[in-house]
């Protein structure tokens, strides 16, 4: 105990301590994009699920009893939703992530991954990918330089792509036309993490690589815990990728299946979007105006999404701004290393439907207010 006591005792020091949090103020740090996950829409689903007779649980795996027909119509709608031959629904995007990049490329293969990719890719590839190249953030060339070198250099397998097409802690959105030009001209897989566009981008939010699924180059993966209010992810891709995932990932294989009524919450966020673009579209205006108000008051450059970073580079200084804004009634929340780069500990702004421009309007004055109070 006494070594775990030291080294609580050192990130305390460092101010990287993690504490859990109840929430309060209005919500800036959810993805909780388009509020579904308290909506009457996707409550009246389970309700209706519930009287049907719909389990809670789903008892054991897919490949044993676990398999529901909830779980079959949710992968058959998500298919039809996002344009894709086949979706596989796993209980959430780390053990999605997880099984496809500890799983999907080969001996023989490489992956060619974004500097800031998601941890659980990142875990996944140590799990799996024998090979693998980091490049520099939003960078197609250096994309195409590691594949052309990797293969200058005896590479004989199959290139592989990671990247998300929102970053989930810099809200910058990744080059996926230049990306998918080098994918087929080296005949790379893309894979887009696609967490924090479903819902909010593209067509009915079918995110931004919408015009690239069920391109047999392209995977995707759609997280179902953030604008579609549930919980779980899909991964979107060709009926042999799914069927070996279903024989060989080891996360699916050996991991209880997702609650049947999160099946159920999902496809109802799924018509949601269909018959409520309304609710995109407040969104999508919310996130202009908030954009532009950030950077004229506070000088924070805008990103075009819902997330909004103010890099302060310190912890210490971060987790202070971020009490002073708790304090006036918004809940911002600090992100410091590891889960960002060395140096660059932020406040991760959120924007989403649980708030209005006026609220967004008070707190950009009032860390405007916080900034100058904390000076350079």
């Amino acid at each position: 105990m006494q070594r775990y006591e030291k080294l609580l005792s050192e990130l305390a020091r460092r101010g990287r301590l993690r504490r859990l949090e109840q929430r309060r103020g209005a919500d800036f740090c959810s993805n909780d994009y388009l509020a579904l996950a308290g909506s009457s829409a996707i409550r009246r689903a389970l309700e209706e699920a519930l009287d049907r007779g719909v389990p809670a649980g789903a008892g054991a795996s897919r490949l044993l009893r676990g398999n529901d027909p909830e779980h079959e119509a949710l992968e058959v709608e998500a298919a039809r939703f996002f344009g894709a031959e086949r979706t596989l629904f796993f209980s959430s995007g780390f053990l999605a992530n997880f099984a496809i990049w500890s799983l999907l490329p080969d001996r023989s293969d490489v992956v060619v991954h974004d500097v800031l990719i998601h941890a659980s890719c990142r875990e996944g590839m140590r799990a799996g990918a024998p090979q693998r190249i980091e490049v520099a953030h939003n960078d197609a060339n250096a994309v195409e330089d590691a594949i052309s070198g990797w293969r200058s250099s005896g590479g004989r397998g199959r290139p592989w792509i990671a990247v998300e097409s929102v970053y989930s802690m810099d809200g910058d959105k990744a080059p996926l036309d230049d990306l998918m030009a080098i994918s087929a001209r080296h005949d790379a897989m893309l894979v887009i993490d696609e967490a924090h566009a479903s819902g909010v981008f593209g067509p009915e939010g079918r995110g931004l690589a919408a015009a690239h699924e069920g391109n047999p180059h392209v995977m995707c993966l759609h997280t179902c815990g953030k604008a579609l209010g549930a919980s779980g992810a899909l991964v979107c891709g060709s009926a042999p990728v799914v069927d070996f995932l279903i024989n060989r990932s080891r996360p699916f294989i050996y991991s209880t299946a997702p609650s049947p009524l999160m099946a159920v919450a999902v496809r109802a966020a799924l018509v949601v979007l269909e018959r409520e673009p309304e609710r995109r579209i407040r969104l999508l205006k919310l996130i202009e105006a908030t954009n532009r108000s950030i950077h004229e008051q506070c000088d924070v450059p805008p990103t075009g999404s819902q997330i909004i970073p103010v890099i302060l580079g310190s912890s210490p200084r971060t987790m202070q701004l971020a009490s002073a804004l708790q304090s006036r009634g918004f809940d911002v929340r600090g992100i410091r290393p590891p889960t960002v780069p060395e140096g660059t500990a932020r406040l991760r702004l959120s924007l989403t439907l649980n708030i209005d421009q006026e609220s967004a309007d008070a707190m950009v004055a009032a860390l405007a207010e916080e900034l100058q109070r904390l000076g350079p």
